[in-house]
């Protein structure tokens, strides 16, 4: 089973898929720890990377065609990524966290993130919001799509009073549910 996990900034989502991974055993892939490991390579920060990312679409093409590779060769993984049901729309479980902006804001404000830091929640908003409008216009740009088009996704979660071990309760429940239903045209049931 692969299932993939969205959001938008500060919901949560790599720390929970972290948890869920954990909690079944199976690996987790971040497409954002990828990005920031690029960024590093390069010498510049993920903001800096981001801008870049406008024009050069070739970073972009590293990452998904790693994505690509994952959704078809691997198997009981945890992909958190914003673009991951778009590149894995065969996904059994692709889930988009999102929660109240003012929460979202506050998370990234007290998350420690290397070289992402803010000086008050007023600011973390404003970057946050300048983030999810640049990739919102990149993923348009490059790809046609919304990625927080609902129809990409097979279950939307609102994370903002949840604290992560919440949500990775509620996402491990919607696995155990999904691993018990009977495929679509199966011959047997699985026991």
């Amino acid at each position: 089973m692969i299932v993939t996990i969205s959001g938008t900034p500060g919901s949560g989502k790599s720390t929970v898929a972290k948890l869920v991974a954990k909690k079944l055993g199976w690996k987790h892939y971040s497409m954002g720890d990828l990005q920031r490991q690029v960024a590093e390579e390069r010498g510049i920060s993920i903001a800096k990377l981001g801008e870049l990312e406008q024009t050069d679409p070739s970073i972009d093409r590293e990452i998904d065609a790693l994505q690509i590779r994952l959704g078809k060769e691997e198997e009981d993984i945890i992909i958190d990524s914003r673009l991951g049901a778009f590149f894995i729309p065969h996904a059994k479980l692709r889930i988009f966290l999102d929660a109240d902006e003012e929460e979202r804001a506050r998370r990234i404000l007290h998350a420690e993130r290397g070289e992402e830091s803010y000086r008050n929640i007023e600011e973390a908003k404003e970057k946050m919001q300048e983030r999810e409008e640049d990739n919102a216009q990149r993923y348009r740009k490059f790809y046609g799509i919304d990625h927080r088009d609902r129809k990409l996704y097979t279950h939307f979660l609102d994370t903002t009073h949840a604290v992560p071990e919440q949500t990775a309760e509620k996402i491990l429940l919607l696995i155990h549910q999904a691993q018990r239903t009977k495929p679509r045209n199966a011959g047997k049931r699985e026991k």
